[in-house]
């Protein structure tokens, strides 16, 4: 049965390390939103696109069987090293999103996690599609994607101002325009964009946040050298991220499904 460790809150594993710190103001609003999710008996978690296993390792902490189907085998190798070190157990399988069905099966988790995938895929609609049908009947689904008007400004006072105007219309940014905190390029979304795909695809939307609205903004040396910045600065991104006049402003929304 899962169980609290010393680690489970993002502001708890603040360590020396500037950009545990800075990471820990940007993931603690999604750890907040999973956890009710998570707390119970054992189930089966869907990490799709799950990369090194940042994410799955904690939830497998918890008690959780836990599978990560990513593209890239370096990836996975190094999610299972993560996991021994970490004396955990999850289960690494080398697929996408265009063949999840093929890899996983229908109704094969209660909990998928999609996070930072919805941007790069062709068509977002059948994707979503398939995770209706991997996901069994009253499991959760953890959507995360980038937000658009927050790139459209992030992009423009960085001088790229044709990339911004192509996220403005809708449409996905240049390869070479990389989020600089997820390391990925693509589509960006809006609430009302994100929550209609769902609906579309046979979710009933639940729980929205903003998330990372502030993170990204304040300087690290602030966070570096002021004693408590970090954990004042989680406290205002989990207070802002349930105000619906502050996504705008996130770099990515969280939307929880089912």
């Amino acid at each position: 049965m899962p169980h609290d460790r010393p680690s489970d809150r993002p502001t708890d594993r603040l360590s020396e390390r500037p950009s545990e710190r800075r990471n820990a103001a940007r993931t603690s609003v999604v750890w907040d939103a999973l956890r009710p999710v998570l707390d119970g008996d054992a189930v089966d978690v869907l990490d799709i696109g799950g990369g090194t296993g940042g994410l799955a390792v904690r939830v497998a902490e918890l008690g959780h069987r836990v599978r990560v189907v990513d593209p890239s085998p370096d990836a996975l190798a190094s999610l299972d090293r993560r996991a021994r070190e970490l004396g955990v157990t999850v289960q690494g399988q080398q697929g996408d999103l265009s063949t999840l069905l093929e890899v996983t099966g229908p109704d094969s988790a209660d909990v998928v996690l999609c996070h930072g995938v919805l941007e790069v895929v062709e068509d977002p609609a059948a994707a979503l599609a398939t995770l209706r049908r991997v996901l069994r009947p009253g499991g959760t689904l953890s959507l995360l994607v980038g937000q658009r008007h927050a790139a459209v400004v992030t992009r423009a006072m960085a001088g790229h101002f044709a990339q911004a105007l192509a996220l403005l219309d809708g449409g996905p940014a240049s390869s070479s325009a990389r989020d600089a905190g997820t390391g990925r390029s693509g589509r960006r979304f809006t609430d009302v964009e994100v929550t209609g795909l769902l609906e579309a695809a046979g979710f009933t939307v639940g729980a929205v946040h903003g998330v990372r609205v502030f993170a990204d903004l304040v300087p690290g040396s602030l966070l570096d050298l002021e004693p408590g910045a970090t954990a004042a600065l989680v406290d205002l991104e989990r207070a802002v991220s349930v105000r619906p006049e502050f996504r705008p402003l996130a770099a990515q929304l969280h939307v929880l499904a089912g």
